[in-house]
């Protein structure tokens, strides 16, 4: 019994083949002028010296880098995360054809950046999370040779927040973490929403006005700029495929004067369109061009066509009641903090939904354009959020860098389908009423229409009411009369005796037995504990009148105020699942499926049987009933549904009685209707014979810079995983890859993780690992 399914990654693989063209979606958004700067910068941390330009960095102290590129690699339990200043400076070789414009884009830089380009200081910007450009047009060196320099702070910020790291339960890790782009248009050209900086405008903006079964209307928004010196007779056309054939075009000429910009409006109508949804993640290719005397400009979204609705608590999506089951997500990596790349994104969305989730609340802070795009192909419902917890500075810039930040993060994420609602929110934090006020006028104003929807986590002005469950509890005030998500839940409530807001009350913690905060190399018997919690209080969940929910946290993550890992994810950092992942597995109905993700009827025996193993097995499945199996002989056959422990739950866990633990063989067989749909087998493990290899890639193409998971796994004579922690397993001979974070890693579960960064331009990675007397290869 393993918590790693090698058969099972290798069966989604071959599916994942055969959806290649999705998956590449999301590792780029470009087109021909579209330049990818991550590569060959060079680097500079400040860590002793004082200097304050890249000046005054010694001419041998500068180091290669490519982006994503993280500041400080962290170690795995950061005690003392890096807060400072870094450099970085690339070489620009690019010249311009009359009348052409030049437009730098970052995509994150934490948290304050400062970017010049041949010493003309471009401009700051404040966050770290979203999308900032500069026309550099004026900038560049006619002689083609430029010298691009950023300087890039993460230090506790007054201004952008969340608040100080030594009172923070995450780390804001330092760098270039996203990627950079050098977009080269004509000098009639779509403009970039960032740029344009104006209200529920800029770039291209896609709405929905109708959207049924029967028809659709898909309503595009474009401004265009003529930043040439004459008036311009342009042509501006928007094409919409269905998997690579044409379902729609609409196009229209306007005479723009010189220096004007305009927004157009057109509409393309659709007969019996896709609808986009969680069960099925329908998506368009949409291509908007102009065409003028100064040339062709093309921009290229995917987009689903679908409507929401709130019809009193309940949620309608294209006209049918949803109810969302979800998680929080941290999108930090041991090591490399931030810096992850587009595959590790798709990875993590792959993982959400594979695990049983349709909604994923982004926390607490935009994420990455990559895991966006994941998000839309996979059919997650996310909530996007600004910076924010616990934190209100009195000053009037941060109220502006706030309300900002909202307007940014609704600039750069308004096309996603997979978007449910604003949450233009500081979490948990006591938010004057004006700026509450403007939180919520500005979600409206960036999108116009009755197709946005703010959340807030105070009752008053937001569209949406979030609550965590640990509010809940106790809490004497009623509901308001509106839309409900449990924001957070199945964590703090089994952490501290007082719950609430008490983030700092260490005096009065639950017993660490009954915590959620499980590593996954805490043995049986904590992981039974995190899954009990789990099952709990998602039972709880379901007698509100929530539409949907959020499990903190779908992985574990390295903290800024205490020196260890918050363990309270239903997957370890290194994203192997723990028991109360299988749960959340079997909440799906069984008549779910996906392509990428699997689904279906599944069972599972939270046991790895071996001695000190509970003689009460508890099994999660979604099918109708469960028999359970010891050597052949049966122990006992269990309907599926409510009951009374969990009222709410229609396939709650069960719970079987062998008497002892025999070693053996356990066999959980699930049926429906009478016919056997899925069987799980756990055997009692030996003792160490071998160690297994493989790279966890989870049928997402691997590509160089990708991070990736190195997974070494303990068998036994039988092949049955030997469920051991705490040895460390040394990996060495990597090749095709290089390992991030050190070479040796302890055994969870049987398990052993090393994180690798691919070098090559092809999957394709060897390595061997030994532990003791075991060794073990993987071969390309």
């Amino acid at each position: 019994m393993t918590f790693f399914d090698f058969a099972g990654a290798a069966r989604l693989r071959k599916a994942a083949v055969r959806l290649l063209p999705l998956w590449f979606g999301l590792l780029a958004h470009a087109h021909a002028a579209d330049m990818n700067l991550n590569a060959g910068w060079q680097f500079y941390r400040v860590d002793e010296r004082q200097i304050a330009s890249a000046d005054q960095v010694p001419a041998g102290a500068w180091t290669r880098v490519d982006l994503p590129h993280a500041a400080r690699l962290e170690p795995r339990v950061p005690t003392s995360p890096w807060q400072g200043t870094a450099f970085y400076k690339k070489r620009l070789d690019v010249t311009l054809r009359p009348g052409e414009r030049a437009i730098l884009r970052f995509e994150g830089v934490m948290n304050v950046a400062d970017v010049w380009l041949n010493g003309t200081y471009l401009g700051q910007h404040l966050g770290g999370y979203l999308p900032f450009a500069f026309d550099i047009t004026a900038a560049l060196n006619s002689s083609g040779a430029n010298e691009l320099v950023v300087r890039a702070n993460n230090e506790d910020n007054p201004v952008t927040g969340p608040k100080p790291l030594k009172d923070l339960d995450y780390i804001q890790h330092g760098g270039i973490y996203r990627d950079v782009h050098l977009v080269i248009k004509p000098a009639v050209h779509i403009t970039d929403e960032m740029l344009s900086n104006t209200p529920g405008g800029g770039g291209v903006f896609v709405t929905y006005p109708k959207a049924g079964k029967t028809a659709a209307v898909v309503q595009v928004k474009t401004e265009v700029a003529n930043t040439s010196g004459a008036a311009q007779l342009v042509t501006l056309r928007h094409a919409l495929a269905w998997q690579g054939k044409a379902v729609g075009q609409v196009q229209e000429q306007v005479r723009l004067a010189a220096g004007e910009r305009r927004h157009v409006t057109l509409s393309i109508a659709l007969d019996r369109p896709k609808l986009w949804s969680p069960k099925e993640p329908n998506l368009y290719a949409l291509a908007s061009t102009v065409v003028s005397a100064a040339g062709t400009h093309a921009v290229t979204h995917r987009i689903g066509v679908r409507r929401l609705a709130f019809e009193g608590a309940r949620l309608l999506l294209n006209g049918a009641p949803l109810q969302l089951r979800g998680v929080n997500r941290h999108q930090e990596y041991p090591y490399v903090g931030y810096a992850l790349s587009p595959q590790a994104d798709a990875r993590d969305a792959l993982l959400i939904k594979r695990y049983g989730f349709d909604f994923v609340r982004l926390s607490h802070y935009p994420q990455s354009p990559a895991f966006m795009r994941a998000a839309d192909e996979l059919g997650l419902m996310v909530l996007p959020a600004i910076p924010g917890w616990q934190f209100h500075n009195p000053d009037p810039a941060f109220a502006r860098q706030v309300v900002q930040t909202c307007a940014d993060m609704v600039r750069r994420d308004r096309n996603h389908p997979s978007v449910v609602a604003w949450e233009c929110s500081l979490n948990e934090t006591q938010m004057p009423d004006p700026l509450i006020k403007a939180l919520h006028a500005t979600v409206h104003e960036e999108y116009p229409g009755d197709q946005a929807h703010s959340a807030g986590w105070v009752p008053q002005t937001y569209d949406l009411y979030l609550q965590a469950r640990q509010h809940r509890i106790g809490s004497k005030h009623p509901l308001p009369a509106k839309p409900l998500i449990v924001s957070e839940y199945g964590d703090w409530e089994y952490y501290a005796m007082n719950a609430g807001f008490n983030q700092t009350a260490w005096a009065d913690l639950k017993p660490v037995d009954r915590s959620s905060r499980q590593g996954l190399g805490q043995g049986e018997t904590r992981l039974l504990q995190q899954a009990r919690n789990v099952a709990e209080a998602r039972d709880d969940n379901a007698a509100t009148p929530a539409f949907a929910d959020g499990y903190w946290v779908m992985f574990d993550y390295a903290r800024g105020y205490a020196p260890d890992l918050e363990e309270s994810g239903a997957l370890s950092i290194e994203r192997l699942p723990k028991f109360a992942a299988q749960f959340f597995r079997s909440q799906r109905s069984a008549m779910e499926r996906g392509p990428q993700w699997g689904g279906g009827p599944m069972v599972f025996i939270a046991s790895y049987w071996q001695a000190g193993s509970a003689p009460r097995v508890r099994v999660f499945s979604n099918a109708d009933e469960v028999e359970l199996l010891l050597d052949g002989k049966p122990v006992g056959r269990q309907k599926s549904g409510p009951s009374t422990a969990h009222p709410h739950l229609a396939h709650p866990p069960l719970e079987f009685e062998t008497g002892s633990f025999v070693p053996g063989e356990l066999v959980a067989r699930a049926y429906t209707k009478g016919r056997l749909v899925a069987e799980h087998r756990v055997r009692t493990p030996e003792a160490p014979a071998a160690l297994a290899l493989a790279l966890d890639d989870m049928g997402v193409p691997v590509g160089e810079g990708d991070l990736v998971f190195l997974r070494a796994r303990v068998l036994d004579a039988c092949g049955t995983t030997v469920p051991a922690s705490g040895r460390d397993v040394a990996f060495s001979d990597v090749e095709g890859a290089q390992i991030v974070g050190g070479a040796v890693a302890p055994l969870e579960a049987g398990v052993a993780s090393v994180l690798v960064r691919v070098t090559g331009p092809r999957a394709g990675v060897a390595a061997q690992a030994q532990l003791g007397a075991l060794t073990g290869s993987l071969e390309r």
